[in-house]
């Protein structure tokens, strides 16, 4: 079934003929999506709106699962073959009980949009004592992605795109305390270490799901304007990352280097319909082509080798399956 990407042994981009500027609807165009379902997380703001938009328009119908049931009808208005579900990822009541209505639908699912997340937030813990970090960021992907796989498996030819980030670079994954319960609490870690997750997670599932026809990757969106985000974050943060003064404006090379949402939403429009990518899965991509492996101390373009370890991987689905009380078999 073609090489995997274990250590980072893909990581190098393709020539895809996009790069960090380009646009989901530069990415998009030429390609017909009519017949094919998605389901996008997080698809009634910031870029998973941009998403949203884009597949819509190109033929695909698409659920979104969604929280707040009237601010994503407010926001998704006027966009055809749109629609809405309930859905909370903080509750993993609410993410079987979706998943149990779409399989009730008997539809295959071609797309998998895992975009929703949250970022840099106080301590808080579901009612399983997971971070919340870490259950919204990852373990609701692993759980969601678990309940949908016959419908994935059903399309043959699936993709599922999970949004990580940069941040990935900030942590890696602690297995001896995931959940902060004998350390102090640090958000960017918590947040690091939720998208080194969402890393791991994808390379071995695509090493797994690659005999069905499914692919997977992870994304970095880049840093992007006009999204609600950064939300909960304190202005002191800000400051520490070094994104503003202590007044609160921006610095003018930060501004200079932040995309707009149409240029964050290309890298996964492009991982989720590209036919460069159709014997290619289980790597990150950024800037709209598949990134190159980062051996430099501190955060820079790339992805960190121990995001895609082999042995972590492996670990992590073990531990997922632990947190979650999910048997995740592929088969």
């Amino acid at each position: 079934m073609g090489q995997t990407n274990y250590n980072g042994a893909l990581q190098k981009p393709i020539g895809s003929g996009f790069n960090a500027k380009s646009t989901s609807t530069e990415v998009i165009k030429g390609i017909d999506l009519t017949g094919k379902i998605a389901i996008v997380t997080g698809g009634n703001t910031g870029i998973g709106l941009e998403t949203v938009k884009t597949l819509a328009n190109a033929g695909a119908t698409v659920i979104v699962p969604a929280r707040d049931i009237e601010k994503a009808k407010k926001n998704l208005q006027g966009i055809k073959n749109v629609e809405i579900e309930e859905m909370d990822l903080m509750n993993p009541t609410f993410i079987d009980t979706f998943a149990e209505e779409f399989l009730a639908s008997d539809r295959p699912l071609h797309l998998l949009i895992n975009n929703a997340g949250i970022m840099w937030v106080p301590l808080r813990k579901d009612n399983r004592g997971i971070e919340s970090q870490l259950a919204v960021n990852y373990l609701a992907q692993f759980q969601l992605t678990a309940k949908l796989w016959t419908a994935l498996k059903k399309a043959n030819g699936a993709r599922i795109v999970n949004v990580s980030s940069q941040g990935h670079q900030f942590a890696s994954f602690n297995f001896d305390d995931p959940n902060f319960e004998h350390r102090e609490y640090e958000t960017l870690q918590a947040y690091g270490q939720s998208k080194t997750a969402v890393n791991l997670f994808s390379l071995e599932l695509d090493n797994r799901a690659k005999q069905f026809g499914v692919r997977v990757y992870s994304i970095h969106p880049g840093s992007i304007a006009g999204t609600e985000l950064g939300r909960e974050a304190p202005l002191e943060l800000f400051v520490k990352m070094g994104f503003c003064d202590e007044k609160g404006n921006m610095l003018p090379e930060v501004a200079a280097s932040l995309k707009t949402i149409p240029q964050g939403a290309s890298t996964t429009i492009w991982c989720a319909t590209s036919p460069l990518l159709t014997n290619i899965g289980g790597v990150y991509c950024e800037d709209t082509d598949v990134a190159e492996l980062s051996f430099t101390q501190g955060v820079s373009a790339g992805v960190k080798p121990y995001s895609l370890d082999e042995t972590n991987s492996r670990n992590l689905w073990q531990l997922s399956e632990k947190l979650t009380g999910i048997t995740f078999q592929i088969n």
